[in-house]
């Protein structure tokens, strides 16, 4: 049985894929569901509808804060046994999420689930790494963009949807049967392996966890587009810059560091892990923040209607998701992620004027672009993330991909946040306005396009070896 449904979907480490895949769907979906159930949940916790955006924060500072540890635990009690117990501790924690009798037992399960989360992520990613061979390492590591992709998108109008035709406890419910049968594949089909557990670096989780919390909160704070708000965010980015650097010295110097950084000496790696990569995942995340805003606020569109121009988006995004393999294999990754980051800027920059209700053809014609070209970029970043890294360097690297992610998709709403808000003070308006929107738009654009010098630095065949196109080549230190 076992060898049948793995042929049925194409290998073992294609079903592997799949299992993982299915976890970071419940995983990224979970962080945005929430957003338009919040003012029905405040309604019945009895709280201020603003306090509400706690379950989001809450969720976001335990997984950035719990993330670091991932790969010390997956090496201690082995890949498996930590990605099917963060899972169960993901199930666990919506059921208590679902039932939660008040505010602060709702916050405590929020909590648990982004806890759960920070496992989930760097260990599953980990798994398909080991557990594919580098031929088939780009459509291992294709399987797990789509929930990456589909997620935030779908994340609101589905919480919506949830809310009105049931109760906003169903958004957390129906993770149970989901997170049960994730817990049962990954029992069957995924291997377990640990390494020789080394001392946990205590130190160093302190002085990460103190960092990215700053940073979670401070881009959290940046993204209530108040003066307040801004003051305080960039104090505590101040902050976690400051203790950040603490920690990177301490890893440097540490003799068995939590997270080691030999990965980040491969170019390949630290171009699509911090320069290009940080500043695309920034421009890929701005899009679904800003367009259901400008959509609701500037247009006056109701949730619904914004849900359907963004099911334009979405589809775009899953639609380009069936030509990105072979656009790769044919042009290479390098070339890919050029033309990609360009043609995002560009596409990002065209939906500052969108206009609903005229020229629909066009409209929808932008919103495919962009989702398009969203796809094709965070697909092509995925694969030449791991394209030169080997065996030795996956487990750090996996955790390094995971912080950098974090800290490029949260940067991306907290940018489109800072745009809207600097925008709207220098026109001395009351209110957020369309052209605040467009600004945000075209800037978010430019940072898309301006991401394509840095991919131009990579060696030309970089990652031929896993799209198909070339022979085993040395990394790039």
């Amino acid at each position: 049985m076992s060898e049948r449904l793995a042929a049925m979907v194409g290998g073992r480490s294609m079903l592997v894929s799949l299992i993982v895949a299915i976890a970071f769907f419940m995983e990224t979906l979970d962080a945005t569901i929430i957003v338009t159930a919040l003012p029905q949940m405040a309604r019945d916790f009895n709280v201020d509808a603003a306090r509400m955006s706690m379950g989001i924060t809450a969720y976001l500072m335990a997984a950035a804060a719990c993330v670091t540890a991932s790969g010390w635990l997956a090496d201690r009690i082995g890949t498996r046994t930590l990605f099917c117990a963060a899972i169960g501790l993901f199930t666990v924690s919506s059921l208590i999420c679902g039932l939660a009798p008040d505010f602060t037992i709702f916050i405590v399960g929020r909590a648990l689930q982004g806890a759960a989360a920070a496992m989930m992520s760097p260990v599953g990613r980990l798994v398909v790494l080991r557990t594919s061979e580098k031929k088939d390492l780009m459509r291992a590591l294709s399987a797990l963009i789509w929930p990456g992709l589909v997620a935030p998108v779908l994340g609101p109008p589905l919480g919506g949807w949830i809310t009105d035709a049931a109760s906003w406890h169903w958004i957390f419910y129906v993770n149970i049967p989901v997170g049960l049968i994730g817990m049962a594949l990954v029992r069957a089909y995924v291997p377990d392996e640990k390494k020789e557990p080394t001392r946990f670096d205590g130190r160093g989780f302190i002085l990460t966890a103190i960092a990215l919390l700053c940073l979670t909160y401070g881009f959290d704070l940046l993204g209530l587009r108040s003066e307040t708000g801004l003051a305080i965010g960039l104090g505590l980015m101040l902050a976690a810059l400051v203790i950040g650097m603490a920690a990177l010295r301490h890893m440097r110097g540490a003799p068995a560091p939590l997270v080691r950084l030999d990965a980040l000496k491969v170019h390949s790696f630290f171009v699509s892990s911090v320069t290009g990569g940080v500043l695309s995942r920034a421009t890929i995340s701005v899009t679904p923040f800003l367009l259901p805003l400008m959509f609701q606020l500037a247009f006056g569109l109701s949730p619904l209607e914004a849900g359907g121009m963004l099911m334009i988006y979405m589809a775009a995004n899953l639609a380009m998701k069936t030509v990105t393999n072979p656009i790769i294999s044919r042009v290479g990754i390098r070339a890919t992620l050029i033309a990609s980051s360009l043609l995002a800027g560009v596409t990002i920059a065209l939906c500052a004027f969108i206009v609903p209700g005229q020229h629909l053809l066009l409209n929808g014609l932008i919103l495919a672009l962009a989702g398009a070209g969203r796809s094709l970029q965070l697909t092509a970043i995925t694969m030449v993330n791991f394209a030169d890294i080997g065996p030795a360097q996956r487990q750090p690297a996996s955790v390094l991909s995971s912080l950098t992610q974090q800290i490029g998709m949260g940067a991306g709403v907290a940018v489109g946040a800072l745009l809207l808000t600097v925008s709207q003070m220098v026109r001395g308006a009351t209110e957020i306005g369309l052209v605040d929107f467009r600004v945000a738009l075209v800037a978010a654009g430019v940072m898309s396009a301006v991401a394509a010098l840095s991919y131009r630095t990579l060696a030309r065949d970089v990652g031929d070896e896993i799209s198909g196109r070339g022979k085993p080549r040395q990394a790039s230190a």
